[in-house]
């Protein structure tokens, strides 16, 4: 259980250091594009190696497939809710502009900040936050029953920190740039650290000795989550700012993940 709430801080942590990062530095939009791209990599082995084949081993095709579907589904609805209420009463961004996810408000954490930046969004920082934290859950709560397996759950621990950092570092600044005092977004970021730390020790205990083909529909899920976060935030903002380039952080963090992986 200690070991399990050590994973826990430790894949939570990072929402505190990146919303520290936030509120005091701003960052070149191709370092946070190489960032965001690197977590996309690292995530890719995750949810393939972590969790979905775990919940396939332990629940079969049909039980994996239709978790990671519904998974994927909830992402995606409930994160176009959270994009439009990040959007309602802001300018919306130039029409030449690649879509990507208005709460990923990247303009907010960049030096290079244009003058139309997205970061007029006065909810964009709140939202991600919602995001960060229901996304979070799930992914923790894997890595909790992960900690049983051979790998010990290295690779997932690895995705989920390098994942929440630039997450929380643009949510921050967002929060930042609409005038929330630096105490205050600390204190939120805490609190969602807090809250997603604690899934992990319900992940190793309760959870890890039920039924393995229950064990697999929360893993199934969390997988779901990961590749909608991938394909609806993540990868499109990474490329909006870093273009082609992003492609080489991204095999470095699969890549690296997948070396975990073997430990």
């Amino acid at each position: 259980m200690w070991a399990a709430l050590l994973f826990g801080i430790i894949a939570s942590g990072s929402l505190v250091i990146g919303a520290l990062i936030g509120v005091r530095w701003q960052l070149p939009k191709r370092l946070l594009a190489i960032m965001l791209s690197f977590a996309a990599g690292a995530l890719i082995t995750a949810l393939t190696f972590e969790l979905f084949q775990d919940a396939y081993e332990r629940g079969g095709i049909v039980r994996a497939a239709g978790g990671l579907l519904v998974g994927a589904l909830v992402f995606t609805v409930l994160s176009a809710l959270l994009d439009r209420w990040a959007q309602a009463g802001s300018r919306p961004k130039p029409s030449d502009e690649v879509p990507g996810s208005v709460k990923l408000d990247t303009d907010a954490a960049a030096a290079e900040r244009p003058p139309t930046s997205a970061s007029t969004r006065g909810t964009a920082g709140l939202a991600l936050l919602a995001a960060v934290s229901l996304d979070g859950a799930p992914e923790n709560l894997a890595l909790g029953v992960s900690l049983g397996e051979t790998a010990g759950g290295l690779a997932l621990l690895a995705a989920i920190f390098v994942s929440n950092l630039p997450e929380a570092l643009v949510g921050a600044a967002s929060m930042k740039a609409q005038g929330r005092s630096s105490g205050s977004i600390i204190g939120m970021w805490a609190l969602a650290a807090a809250i997603t730390a604690v899934a992990v020790p319900l992940g190793a205990g309760p959870l890890a000795n039920t039924d393995p083909e229950t064990i697999s529909l929360p893993l199934a899920f969390a997988a779901g989550a990961v590749i909608a976060s991938l394909a609806d935030t993540l990868m499109p903002e990474a490329f909006e700012h870093g273009g082609p380039a992003v492609a080489l952080s991204t095999a470095a963090g699969f890549v690296l993940s997948f070396v975990l992986s073997l430990a």
